[in-house]
């Protein structure tokens, strides 16, 4: 499989799973939740509020990781990305994120907690796709 073949196989995983684990590390140790994740292409976007540990978390490490599908994909297929996250305030994303996705745990898109995280993959592993032996890594 070949990193354009790859790349569109996680796409597919990513289109169709919302809910994953986002881990992250505070004081070396690891802190895992269920977020609900949107994508562009291999970016993922979640929305929280400013006032959770996630985004201090964040704050003193941006290193974390993600895993996503399994359950919602035909063939249990999933990815395991490794990322760098990063804390968005730029309204036309929260914008893109509340119109086109999801309105949920906020009132409005104006609410001052409401940020966005971004998840800036550096690997992603596609596991468990039927057209694969192995699982394969696409740096991004």
């Amino acid at each position: 499989m070949d990193k354009q073949q790859a790349t569109q196989a996680i796409e597919k995983v990513l289109n169709t799973s919302k809910v994953g684990v986002l881990s992250t590390a505070y004081n070396n140790k690891p802190n895992s939740r269920y977020m609900v994740f949107y994508n562009d292409g291999l970016d993922l976007y979640t929305k929280t509020s400013t006032k959770t540990a996630k985004v201090d978390e964040i704050e003193s490490n941006p290193n974390a990781y993600i895993l996503l599908g399994y359950n919602e994909t035909t063939n249990n297929s999933f990815v395991e990305i490794e990322a760098s996250m990063e804390i968005v305030k730029d309204q036309k994303v929260i914008d893109w994120l509340w119109e086109t996705q999801d309105k949920t745990f906020f009132n409005s898109k104006e609410d001052p907690d409401l940020c966005v995280l971004k998840v800036n993959p550096k690997t992603i592993t596609l596991m468990n796709d039927d057209d694969i032996d192995t699982p394969v890594t696409i740096e991004v």
